[in-house]
């Protein structure tokens, strides 16, 4: 069999483009779905959930990489149907919960009050992890314990700061990316407003 260099060319990039989504697509084509899926509205809130936690300055904020999309494959690709399942319940009564509080809805709702609703939630996530720290940890270490999942918002919050940091956005505009870092220097001069280095 002969091979152009066009063709081999495009039969790699098939093929590398398969070993990144192909699992997911061969178990939609077996039935298979995935434990927790997100809607289009889910999606759009998970994007004003991150955009609040890190808003657009003169930098693009967690709305502009995308990060509802990527907080709904990271739960559904990389956590337990329980923690899933709590997730899910936890976002589906975010909406009804900020309306009651502020009578207003979250998406296109005032900044303060966003902000100032997500860091009740904050305060309640500290005490949820800190009130079911000894199971989890007997469940990390395999005693028969139930899972204690985490709170659905540390979840949204750590997942935010993952996926804005690791997008290009994140990674070359909010902070100050040296190629070739060199030496080590713990003294380095910073004055208010700098990026951090990576």
């Amino acid at each position: 069999m002969n091979l152009t260099r066009r063709e081999a060319v495009i039969k790699l990039a098939v093929l590398m483009g398969a070993s990144a989504v192909g699992p997911r697509l061969l178990a939609r084509s077996f039935g298979l779905q995935t434990p927790t899926e997100f809607s289009d509205a889910d999606i759009a809130l998970l994007d004003e959930i991150g955009e609040t936690i890190i808003p657009a300055t003169k930098i693009p904020g967690a709305k502009a990489v995308g990060i509802g999309a990527f907080i709904a494959m990271m739960v559904a690709d990389c956590y337990t149907p329980t923690a899933q399942a709590a997730f899910k319940t936890g976002l589906a009564k975010l909406p009804a919960d900020y309306a009651a509080r502020h009578g207003e809805k979250f998406i296109g709702g005032k900044a303060e009050n966003r902000t100032a609703f997500l860091n009740a939630l904050d305060a309640e996530q500290r005490a949820h992890t800190a009130a079911n720290r000894k199971k989890a940890e007997g469940f990390a270490a395999g005693v028969s314990t139930e899972e204690v999942p985490p709170h659905w918002f540390r979840v949204a919050r750590e997942l935010t700061i993952l996926g804005y940091f690791s997008s290009e956005i994140g990674y070359t505009q909010a902070l100050r990316y040296l190629e070739v870092p060199g030496r080590y220097d713990g003294n380095v001069p910073y004055k208010q407003g700098d990026e951090w280095f990576v």
